[in-house]
Parts: structure tokens; C-alpha cells; sequence
């Protein structure tokens, strides 16, 4: 009772927000369901769950070592144990309808028609994918109000915190370069051919963090830009919800909590064995995958003609789950 009451402040909560600053109206492309957080997120995901290098609840999902080297743990005057577990932090939308927020199934009006639109182009000679993207805080534990006592989470609110239909470098491959210069190292052959290694790395278990400008199976981490040259509508858009990932770490919007145990620490360059994601729409899976999973494994009937139950395609709502280490422990 106590978390259907909270859902439901949740929820009103999203619909004060988006009527208050997004002026939002409903669009004929945008219907999909509003967003449940009790059904709709994948809780084996958090799994698994250790303290004190024990393992209290295990899990059949891939997942890196907690590179833990002695249970107890010190930081400033708190001295307690080591805790890891995988926390749903945030909601990674990527969509063909400009300013189409998915995730709660309304939108703004597009100042233009078909103005920065998104769609799949398929042929021979170059296959390609472009969506806008959005980046929403979800601290999911704060919201629900879970785990209060514990400075082990994130606390915060919802907030639409980013959007690429007002980020040029998103929209223009050239622009983006300015964002990542490095990509220019990484435009060769040498450095393609070892991004095979990393997709059978992450097929088989997790992604090789090493190789950061691979995404697996996904193709490459650049440009950091919602262009992806492959042939696959989902997998293109599980790539570009992870270049996502990618891009709010470079700017230094994300900071990798599964590093250090006493706090986040910012990482311009990703740990991609760290994350792990969730599709919620518009079909939810069962499970959720590293970085560069290939989508013949997980990818079948996740983008339905027509739609389902009432879920516009062609719109992808992911949830990230994030590594997190911290200190349980006591001060003096």
C-alpha cells in the first residue's frame, strides 16, 4: 500500500513538472503509456548484492568482478564494509519525434515540421539511424523512498536534464567533433578490427573497458552524435541510448560510482563494464545487457509493427543501471 500511495505521488509529481515547464500537449506519434515504476523496471537488475565481500543475493546476469581487495572500508571518520549492488539511476530516451518524451507519453509541439526528425534508412550501400535523445535523473531508491537511512544512494529527484533537440553537436557529426577530437585516432582499421574482440567479449559476458571507443556489437562509441551507420533499427538504438552514457561522462554530467566506494568519481572517459541497460518501450524485456550485447540475442520483437499495447514504435525508453560501490558503516 505504502508503495502504490508513493507511485501515485510519483506521478503526480511528473504531470505538476512537465504541465508547469514543458506546457505539454498530447501528439498523435507520441502515445505511449505513462511510465510505471513498479512494473516497468526490471528489478533483477540491482542484483547482485554483496557486503563485506560476501555475496548476499547472486544473479544470472553477466557482471565484472567489484575489484574489492579488503572487506572494510574507510572513508573520512566512517569505517564500515564494503557494499556493491547495481542501482537504476537513470532513463535514457531515444526517439524519431522530436521533443517526444516517451517516457510519459506526451510532447511539445515541433517548432517545424518534420524539424530534426529522426527515421531509419535502409539500403545496400549506407544503412542509417538518427534519433534525438533525452536524458532523465531517475534515482529510482530516493523516489520510492526506499532506503532512507543509507548514504549508499543517490538522492535528488526526476528531472528531464537534457535534450538534444537543443544540442547541435548531437545533430551535426562535424559540431560533435569538437566534443571528442580523439575520434580521429580511432578511424582506422587497426582500431575497428579490435573492437571484434569486444563484441565477443560482450556477448559472451561484459564489454572490455580498455576499449572505449568500442561498443561491442553496437559498432563504434563515435562520433558522440545521434548518427549510427548500422542496419539494425533496435540495436542502433540501444548504441545511441549508450553513446548517451558516453557523452553526459565526457562532459562530466555522469560520474562512475562504481570506482570508488567512498563517492563518485568523474570519468571523461567511460568504464563501460560499470553500466548495464534495461528496454522498458516500447516492449519491456525480461533482463537487461551490457554494452554491446548483440541484439540477436535480445533484440527479437522489441520494435512491433503497429505497436504495442497502445506504445508508439520506433520511440525507446531505456533504464541505466549503474555499478555502486559505498561504505556501510558508522561515524563516531
Amino acid at each position: 500500500m505504502q508503495l502504490t500511495l508513493k507511485a501515485i505521488k510519483i506521478a503526480g509529481s511528473f504531470i505538476i513538472l512537465l504541465s508547469t515547464i514543458l506546457c505539454a500537449n498530447t501528439h498523435a506519434e507520441c502515445n505511449s503509456s505513462f511510465f510505471n515504476p513498479l512494473t516497468d523496471v526490471c528489478w533483477n537488475c540491482v542484483f547482485p548484492v554483496s557486503i563485506g565481500g560476501i555475496t548476499l543475493v547472486g544473479s544470472d546476469i553477466d557482471s565484472p568482478s567489484d575489484h574489492i581487495s579488503n572487506p572494510v572500508c574507510l572513508c573520512g571518520t566512517t569505517i564500515g564494509l564494503e557494499a556493491s549492488f547495481w542501482e537504476p539511476a537513470r532513463v535514457i530516451e531515444t526517439v524519431k519525434d522530436p521533443y517526444c518524451f516517451n517516457l510519459m507519453g506526451i510532447s511539445l509541439t515541433n517548432p517545424s515540421e518534420g524539424f530534426l526528425g529522426g527515421g531509419y534508412r535502409q539500403d545496400t550501400v549506407t544503412p542509417n539511424t538518427f534519433q534525438q535523445a533525452h536524458w532523465y535523473m531517475f534515482p529510482l531508491w530516493n523516489m520510492l523512498d526506499l532506503f532512507l537511512d543509507s548514504s549508499c544512494f543517490e538522492t535528488g529527484g526526476f528531472d528531464i536534464a537534457y535534450m538534444t533537440e537543443i544540442d547541435p553537436t548531437w545533430n551535426d557529426d562535424i559540431l560533435g567533433f569538437m566534443l571528442n577530437p580523439e575520434a580521429l585516432l580511432f578511424a582506422n582499421p587497426i582500431a575497428l578490427m579490435a573492437c571484434m574482440s569486444d563484441s565477443v567479449a560482450s556477448t559472451i559476458g561484459y564489454s572490455i573497458s580498455p576499449l572505449f571507443w568500442c561498443m561491442g556489437s553496437w559498432g563504434s562509441a563515435y562520433p558522440l552524435t545521434g548518427h549510427v551507420g548500422n542496419d539494425n533499427y533496435v540495436q542502433d538504438n540501444a548504441a545511441l541510448a549508450a553513446r548517451m552514457i558516453y557523452k553526459m561522462s565526457r562532459e562530466l554530467l555522469l560520474w562512475d560510482t562504481g570506482l570508488n566506494e567512498c563517492g563518485p568519481v568523474m570519468m571523461p572517459i567511460w568504464v563501460k563494464e560499470n553500466y548495464r541497460m534495461h528496454m522498458m518501450k516500447p516492449k519491456r524485456d525480461h533482463t537487461c545487457y551490457p554494452i554491446g550485447r548483440s541484439s540477436f540475442i535480445w533484440g527479437q520483437m522489441k520494435n512491433p509493427p503497429g505497436g504495442s499495447e497502445g506504445n508508439a514504435p520506433d520511440n525507446f525508453d531505456w533504464m541505466m543501471f549503474r555499478k555502486r560501490l559505498c561504505c556501510i558503516g558508522w561515524s563516531p
